[in-house]
């Protein structure tokens, strides 16, 4: 049988988020319509609207978009005038903020990927007020960022926090912070949906449409629901991850592999690991031909030719040997002793 080990790039879509889907797809009205069908599909979207905020934990506003590219945008985008003099990211946050932000100042991370915060306090004092986008989890090695610490600095320096939480939410806490994007096909939900949650609708400039003005375009109603059923299933298997993932380190480690940010505080999900010798491209290909889906770095950046950005800010020796493996609620005990198994067969 095949084994899964891309949970990072998108996971299955959870028995709960399709029944949710199947139920909304037979709610069919507009949202926006004032008639009796279209009240009844608003009262189920402000519904699964209030049910996501309850099972994050977030008492702020919700905002419902295609996914955590898009919310991404319209926080860059749209903060309201006066709260984003300048930008300020990492150096290793995901393609979607890079490619928003090319005049931002960039901030530099250590070698274990911690964004450097005397780095990120002198960029504060250069441009205030500010708009911070880091990242919760990156996608390619699994550092957690100490947002605990970011959010205080920023808040102190009058500045806006914003949180690329696609690969943290559902999984772990919210972090403190102004504005999070999130994206539902990345804890069991379904492709196309996700939010911008904000904490205030007043950093944003209303664009007028749907979503109190902040994002036109009719609610998919389906998809929302689907949400915010997977989201309520919760995260009880992240302890069984955590240890399958100290599993399968140390048994790559005693063969070899260099664990990448080893001594950084990382996501229970996701670890990268460089094979000295063989290139990250003959990996995949012997990994796919024995039915195992891994990957070499974020999804949406995978099949470029270029060096890993995140890697290259890190300073990691043999990027190119790099791959990343990434577990999710299906994960077996079984799938990493084939894993590890394979692995040694391609080490040679």
């Amino acid at each position: 049988m095949p084994i899964y080990l891309d949970y990072a790039a998108t996971t299955p879509l959870l028995p709960q988020a399709l029944a949710a889907m199947e139920e909304g797809f037979r709610i069919w009205a507009n949202p926006s319509s004032p008639h009796k069908a279209g009240r009844q599909a608003r009262a189920a979207l402000e519904d699964a609207r209030a049910r996501v905020k309850a099972a994050l934990g977030w008492s702020g506003e919700v905002i419902f978009t295609s996914g955590a590219s898009e919310a991404l945008e319209l926080a860059i985008r749209k903060t309201a005038p006066g709260k984003n003099a300048r930008i300020i990211t990492s150096a290793v946050e995901h393609e979607a903020v890079l490619r928003l932000t090319s005049d931002a100042l960039r901030v530099g991370v250590s070698c274990d990927g911690g964004v450097n915060l005397s780095e990120l306090e002198q960029a504060l004092e250069s441009a205030v007020p500010a708009l911070v986008a880091i990242q919760q989890v990156n996608s390619e090695t699994g550092v957690v960022q100490d947002l605990a610490v970011i959010a205080e600095r920023v808040r102190a320096a009058g500045s806006v926090l914003l949180v690329d939480a696609a690969q943290g939410a559902g999984k772990l806490a919210l972090p403190a912070a102004d504005m999070i994007a999130l994206s539902a096909h990345k804890f069991g939900g379904p492709v196309g949906i996700g939010a911008l949650l904000v904490r205030d609708y007043g950093l944003l400039a209303p664009m007028g449409g749907q979503e109190r003005g902040y994002r036109a375009g009719t609610e998919p109603l389906p998809q929302v629901l689907a949400m915010a059923a997977a989201l309520e299933e919760g995260n009880d298997w992240l302890a069984s991850a955590a240890a399958l993932r100290e599993s399968l380190e140390k048994q790559l480690v005693g063969m070899g592999a260099v664990a990448i940010a080893a001594d950084a505080v990382r996501s229970p999900t996701i670890g990268a690991y460089r094979m000295p010798g063989k290139s990250s491209a003959a990996q995949l290909i012997r990994f796919d031909g024995a039915g195992i889906a891994v990957s070499a770095g974020s999804a949406c950046s995978s099949g470029s030719l270029k060096a890993s950005h995140v890697l290259t800010a890190m300073g990691v020796e043999g990027l190119s040997e790099v791959i990343r493996v990434s577990i999710g609620r299906e994960t077996t005990a079984a799938d990493i002793a084939r894993f590890v198994a394979v692995w040694r067969e391609v080490r040679g």
